[in-house]
């Protein structure tokens, strides 16, 4: 008899129920960020819908078009004499990207890598090939939705970082302008 191969199950796989609705919440988060990027890409009214994510304990905002690949916390390789808030170098389907602590690069304390930690590469409109390490995605936001706050005190010393909301929660988030950070002396010059 003929079966399809999705029908037999992996060697060695137990039938998780837990692990199968991940993987299903994963491919919906998934399936909702590439459709909102075409959208943004193909220049669809949908300009406010930002990705969520948090950068040790503050909200941040990034700009889909700003935004690229979104990775699990692979293997980082140290460099030797450079900037304590650069992690180093991590392999991300082929390229290598140098790998931010940027809540380390603001003053806040390091970013502990955890499980729901993500390295989010910047898109190579921005030619850099560095990303960001994240504490956690929190998904799409629409900024339309939300109240505009007063920047703050660090918006001074951090351009990339001025515009400031509040949400129905009463939460701020930071909406990071990548293409500025990218622009930043500091964050160029990594070495000791």
């Amino acid at each position: 008899m003929n079966r399809p191969l999705t029908e037999f199950p992996r060697a060695g796989a137990a039938a998780d129920p837990d692990q199968s609705s991940r993987r299903t919440r994963l491919r919906e988060f998934q399936a909702q960020l590439v459709e909102r990027m075409q959208a943004v890409s193909s220049g669809a009214q949908v300009h406010a819908s930002q990705l969520g994510v948090l950068i040790g304990e503050e909200r941040c905002l990034l700009d889909l078009q700003q935004a690229g690949e979104i990775v699990s916390v692979g293997a980082i390789t140290e460099v030797p004499l450079t900037q304590p808030w650069f992690l180093g170098l991590t392999n991300i389907r082929g390229n290598l990207v140098s790998v931010i602590d940027l809540a380390h690069f603001r003053g806040q304390t390091p970013i502990s890598i955890e499980k729901e930690s993500r390295v989010i590469a910047f898109a190579p409109s921005l030619s850099i090939n560095s990303g960001l390490l994240v504490s956690r995605v929190l998904g799409l936001r629409n900024v339309g939705e939300m109240e505009s706050c007063e920047p703050s005190a660090e918006a001074t010393r951090e351009p990339w970082a001025m515009r400031r909301y509040r949400d129905r929660d009463a939460q701020i988030w930071t909406e990071l302008d990548l293409s500025l950070v990218v622009q930043d002396p500091r964050f160029l010059h990594v070495g000791l």
